[in-house]
């Protein structure tokens, strides 16, 4: 009790005292400085108390899924950047480009049936998917982002269909440029997959592997084993070798060019 009686005393005196400066000074500038440091002390505890619930409370409900949105890429590199322009509220995954493509050790395409593929997991995309999968039972909205182009959207197409299970919107993101502004700006006009570019996609990677494994074979028979054969490279070789023949048949000819002069007169 004595000591409030004294805190009480001093802070009466603060603007009233007639005190000899010395005394006065003495007495009183413990209490100017105390006062201050103690009510932004307070205000300053009281202020970050506030601040840490509200940030606590915040990351709860995005760990929970409900203000997080999940947006998922072809590279690292780009999640990183992504991270930084996306700030809280979305997560960012890459899928570290395909996820899914014909099995090595057969053909993978049924000729009888439409040339229809089949796809396995790729070796080695086991934890990226698994990660995308735990993300996503987490997240209330799905970007699948991967690059504007057929690969990206047939990406897109294998890792929509490796989160079929999950019940949560799942829809394509697609920017030319990684920028905050052109991300951002994708944000607002998502869409669903375009099949035209998946198939696409399919058709070329199904002609890739009818050409390489069947044509390979022959090439090893023929020419030299471990040479390969391709949809691109067997046509380039092959308009290379007929350039190459017309260049070691061709015979020079002698011939004359004329030229005239007109002269009015």
């Amino acid at each position: 009790m004595p000591v409030k009686a004294a805190k009480v005393t001093i802070r009466r005196k603060t603007g009233t005292s007639k005190a000899s400066p010395a005394k006065s000074a003495g007495a009183l500038r413990p209490a100017r400085k105390s006062a201050p440091q103690k009510a932004a002390g307070a205000s300053r505890g009281r202020a970050s108390k506030t601040t840490t619930v509200a940030t606590r409370g915040t990351a709860r409900k995005d760990g929970g899924g409900a203000t997080r949105s999940l947006v998922i890429v072809e590279s690292p590199t780009k999640s990183r950047t992504l991270t930084k322009f996306l700030g809280r509220g979305f997560s960012v995954l890459a899928s570290n480009g395909h996820i899914m493509d014909l099995p090595k050790s057969e053909l993978g395409v049924d000729l009888e049936n439409s040339f229809e593929p089949k796809y396995v997991p790729i070796r080695g995309k086991t934890q990226a998917v698994s990660r995308i999968k735990t993300a996503a039972r987490t997240a209330d909205r799905i970007f699948l982002a991967p690059d504007p182009d057929r690969e990206g959207e047939a990406i897109a197409w294998h890792l929509r269909s490796v989160l079929k299970g999950v019940r949560r919107p799942i829809q394509r993101l697609t920017f030319n440029e990684i920028t905050q502004r052109a991300v951002q700006q994708a944000l607002t006009q998502p869409r669903e997959l375009d099949m035209n570019l998946v198939n696409a996609q399919q058709a070329r990677r199904v002609l890739d592997r009818l050409v390489g494994y069947k044509v390979s074979p022959f090439v090893w028979r023929t020419v030299r084993y471990g040479l390969s054969a391709g949809r691109v490279q067997s046509v380039a070789l092959r308009l290379i070798c007929e350039r190459e023949d017309a260049i070691r048949a061709f015979v020079a000819e002698e011939y004359w060019t004329l030229e005239v002069d007109y002269e009015t007169v």
